[in-house]
């Protein structure tokens, strides 16, 4: 495997559009030549759960995505599928609602959506909706940059390096440096946040 994450480019992104996140995950998988055993010695999950996810029998939660696209050399930014197309003018510039890119994770409850026009910058936009309950994973996801966001609508409990807080409606946040954090949503609606990534390393 190497040792350094795989760069990837708009059209490899691209490449993805409407496959399904399990699908994505096997066929990358089996093009690095790796076996489900190999990738569970890298995330610490079973064969059998590997094997489901990418089945699509079990939901693949964003907590799963990342540890499986460190086993597989890429950044979550691989799994988006949507093809993006804007008019020539509007191209590394603006990105029309309808045409946002997507990892789509609704056996999780969570749907991530690109509001950046490309993956060239330093800065990652992303629209993130959590189905009531729904969130990271409470094993947490090591940054690799900074991050931060604000809460667009509903309720999300962030914890950060271990401290908790309980965030509304309007409410923003920051992440500095290394470290963990996790998030879900507590509430009974869907909770919308807008992430800010730096370097567009999701």
């Amino acid at each position: 495997m190497q040792s350094k994450q795989h760069e990837i480019s708009d059209e490899e992104v691209s490449a993805n559009s409407q496959i399904p996140v399990g699908q994505q995950i096997r066929e990358l998988r089996r093009a690095r030549g790796l076996t489900l055993t190999d990738m569970k010695n890298v995330t610490g999950r079973s064969v059998g759960n590997l094997s489901e996810m990418e089945r699509g029998v079990s939901p693949i939660t964003i907590e799963a995505l990342d540890a499986i696209a460190l086993a597989l050399d890429v950044s979550i930014n691989w799994f988006f599928s949507g093809t993006a197309v804007a008019a020539p003018e509007e191209r590394d510039v603006v990105v029309r609602r309808s045409a946002r890119r997507e990892i789509n994770l609704s056996q999780a409850g969570t749907r991530e959506e690109l509001l950046s026009p490309n993956l060239k910058g330093q800065l990652e936009l992303i629209l993130t909706t959590f189905s009531p309950g729904a969130g990271t994973g409470d094993a947490g996801r090591a940054r690799k940059g900074e991050e931060g966001g604000m809460i667009i609508s509903g309720t999300l409990e962030l914890s950060v390096n271990g401290k908790s807080y309980v965030l509304e409606e309007g409410d923003s946040f920051q992440m500095l440096g290394a470290g963990k954090h996790w998030c879900h949503n507590p509430g009974d609606v869907d909770t919308v946040v807008v992430w800010a990534i730096s370097p567009a390393t999701y």
